[in-house]
């Protein structure tokens, strides 16, 4: 009984604790938020626009091999290989890695860029890479015959990317695009070795100044939860209504030829 006593008076101390170091340095932690949803937002959103070029690359030179001369092969075939190379090296090495050696070798010495610049650049070439990936699987899953009807009506490659193609990419691939920003919230904490103060970086400095990791690593365990709970509970929403706007539409809309009059 004095046991179950002891570890309760124990627990109800560390909560207070906890409760008294969030309320202490509650503003820090704020700023850390703030930073974190900054850097995981800008990474999210360049490194989708990176993904649509390089996956749209990757997909469009790996289907017209066939059909084409031989420069426009090897052009094809090098394009290919350095798109390959980066989508391979950044998947490929910790982003810890990457971080450490782009911002003490380029960007800190060099450009004189601050944490939070290189932060948001590394974290979206970081991203970049894995939504080069994602787009590429969504643009060949894409059907084929949208593309055939959209060319037979006189659309251009571009156009036929742009109107049919891309749309639908994204819309399929929108539940790993939404998992790469939830990723990124959690992520961006390995960027606290270049002093980019995140929330990783700020229960490191309130550990230093109450000389204890319990309390400030909980905090930033329950913020992380619920930054990525509220989060990912967002991204459901819209990707259901996304699903909802698509299963809703008159069935002439979906054919190749109005799809493409619409647009």
């Amino acid at each position: 009984m004095g046991l179950h006593l002891i570890i309760a008076a124990n627990s109800t101390n560390f909560l207070t604790n906890t409760w008294n170091v969030f309320t202490r340095y509650h503003v820090m932690f704020l700023n850390a938020i703030k930073s974190t949803l900054l850097v995981a937002f800008v990474g999210t959103i360049v490194g989708l626009l990176i993904g649509l070029i390089i996956g749209g690359v990757r997909a469009v030179t790996s289907n017209q091999e066939h059909n084409q001369k031989t420069s426009a092969k090897i052009i094809n075939k090098i394009i290919y290989a350095i798109t390959s190379i980066y989508v391979e090296v950044f998947r490929g090495t910790p982003m810890m890695v990457q971080a450490m050696f782009l911002y003490y070798t380029f960007f800190a010495p060099v450009f004189k860029w601050s944490p939070l610049a290189s932060a948001m650049v590394i974290i979206s070439i970081n991203t970049g890479a894995y939504m080069a990936e994602i787009m590429r699987s969504g643009i060949q899953s894409v059907d084929k015959g949208q593309v055939e009807g959209a060319r037979s009506i006189g659309m251009n490659n571009f156009q036929t990317m742009r109107y049919i193609v891309l749309p639908q990419a994204i819309k399929n691939s929108f539940p790993s695009i939404g998992n790469e920003f939830v990723v990124n919230i959690k992520d961006s904490c390995v960027l606290n070795c270049i002093t980019f103060s995140e929330l990783f970086f700020a229960a490191k400095s309130v550990q230093g100044s109450i000389f204890s990791y319990a309390e400030p690593f909980l905090i930033v365990g329950i913020l992380y939860l619920i930054l990525t709970f509220i989060t990912s509970r967002i991204l459901g929403l819209i990707e259901k209504r996304m699903n909802h706007r698509k299963s809703s539409y008159p069935s002439s809309v979906t054919t190749p030829n109005s799809s493409v009059m619409k647009g």
